[in-house]
């Protein structure tokens, strides 16, 4: 009969995977020990794979280079990282490696900005998008960036009033770009995203707006799903109407060249994830192409904003089971030594999914468990509701300690999580360890930050004795 963890995975799903394989009864992750992690820095830990997010932005623009060349499309591509994903100076280092360009959606993330310019990773060729609901500050970073000399910030106007706002403070003439308010999938609670303006909207727009401001010109429209791109009638369906603005706008705004098809990629949150990225690519080429030369228009550059696709699966999270509570016949809780809400917040939030496996006893045999966080919030678990079946790990036994890793987790959970802040209940940040290769391709580990002291919480809580 086969009751050991290790049949259970490789019946369950194809295993091992390009990033997960087996060695000497331990899982390894992009050839690292995991184990040998684990001995060397402890657990709970965060860490962050470097040269994944490399990877993962050069198959993006391979297959985009393919999908231009395969229908002969006249329009370049440029790719975006979205800095709210993961704003670390160690992810905008491994991504700017790449010749990529920012999407912003804050006042602070132009301070980033010009700390990249200054260290040389960001230059004058780089584009910077601006997008989000535009304060004061931000207008005034905006600006100041702008008057520096970097012409290719652009702005993505949210509302009506943000180009008076801009015009106030950039001293030269300025480009900027609209985004549409798409309309939201049926099962949202509202219709339309409160971000931008509406598509019956954009047209006149810019008629009243932009097309007599000599100051002002419009380069870019702005297109963003929140769902992602995803091969849905409603994906196809609001890209045909972005398109038919873009169309109309084409016609009487020469100026206007780039199409930003913002809304990101899926990442893989399962073993058993499948997505075509090359075909989804390939259609929305030749959608755009197609569309575009029935209307007589030049096509246009095309930009998208990936956030989680290039810095999701570069992290994970280990714990440690700590301690096993049979609370009824049916039910046992295998206790971590950290917090779900804390440290994932997003299987807490919105019942995210994230690959878990176990790191160790791959040879033991099996049991169905709950997972439970430390914190005493009755929502600190994570079961097979963000989860795509219900949880097995090898049976829990005192002497023989299990430790559990969740994969593809670097995108958010930090920022959310509220890094080097006040954690629920108290229970501190773990640490974070950084993973690169150097140049012969050896694995090294660097800590990024150690776990969370108690005088760091009390300070913030006002318990400083100083």
């Amino acid at each position: 009969m086969n009751t050991k963890y290790i049949d259970l995975i490789s019946q369950t799903y194809y295993f091992p995977q390009e990033e997960f394989k087996l060695k000497d009864n331990n899982l390894e992750f992009h050839d690292i020990n995991l184990m040998e992690l684990i001995k060397e820095y402890g657990a709970p830990l965060k860490f962050t794979y470097l040269p994944k997010i490399s990877e993962n932005i050069q198959r993006a623009k391979g297959w985009f280079n393919n999908a231009i060349e395969k229908n002969n499309y006249k329009g370049n591509y440029n790719y975006c990282y979205c800095t709210k994903s993961s704003h670390f100076q160690h992810v905008l280092d491994e991504a700017l490696t790449n010749d990529i360009h920012i999407e912003t959606s804050s006042a602070f993330d132009i301070d980033i900005v010009e700390k990249m310019m200054k260290k040389g990773k960001i230059n004058k060729d780089t584009f910077v998008i601006c997008n989000g609901f535009k304060r004061a500050q931000y207008v005034s970073n905006i600006a100041r960036l702008i008057n520096n000399g970097h012409s290719n910030c652009i702005p993505i106007i949210d509302n009506y009033e943000e180009i008076d706002l801009l015009s106030e403070e950039v001293k030269e003439d300025f480009k900027i770009g609209i985004r549409i308010a798409s309309e939201e999938e049926p099962k949202f609670e509202f219709y339309t995203s409160r971000l931008g303006i509406g598509y019956r909207n954009i047209v006149p727009f810019y008629e009243d707006q932009i097309k007599n401001n000599e100051k002002v010109e419009l380069k870019m429209l702005h297109f963003f799903i929140n769902t992602g791109i995803r091969d849905t009638a409603y994906y196809w369906n609001e890209l045909v109407k972005c398109l038919k603005v873009y169309v109309r706008l084409k016609k009487i705004c020469p100026t206007l060249d780039s199409l930003n098809i913002g809304g990101g990629f899926p990442i893989k949150n399962s073993l058993h994830f499948e997505y075509d990225y090359q075909y989804m690519i390939d259609e929305i080429i030749n959608q755009i192409n197609n569309f575009c030369e029935e209307a007589e228009v030049p096509v246009p550059n095309i930009f998208t904003e990936f956030g989680s696709f290039t810095v999701g699966e570069s992290g994970g999270a280990i714990y440690e089971v700590l301690y096993q509570k049979q609370q009824n016949d049916r039910e046992k809780w295998n206790m971590i030594n950290s917090s779900f809400i804390t440290t994932l917040p997003d299987t807490w939030a919105i019942n995210k999914r994230f690959i878990m496996l176990a790191i160790n006893r791959w040879e033991d045999e099996y049991e169905r468990v709950l997972l439970g966080g430390l914190t005493c919030d009755s929502d600190d678990y994570y079961n097979s509701e963000q989860h795509m079946n219900a949880i097995y790990l090898p049976k829990y036994k005192k002497e023989k300690p299990l430790y559990i890793g969740f994969f593809n987790t670097g995108a958010y959970q930090e920022s959310i999580g509220g890094f080097g802040g006040l954690q629920h209940c108290l229970i501190p940040s773990p640490k974070h360890i950084l993973i690169d290769k150097d140049k012969d391709g050896n694995i090294t580990t660097k800590l990024f930050s150690n776990q969370q002291k108690s005088e760091d919480l009390l300070k913030i809580l006002g318990y400083d004795d100083n």
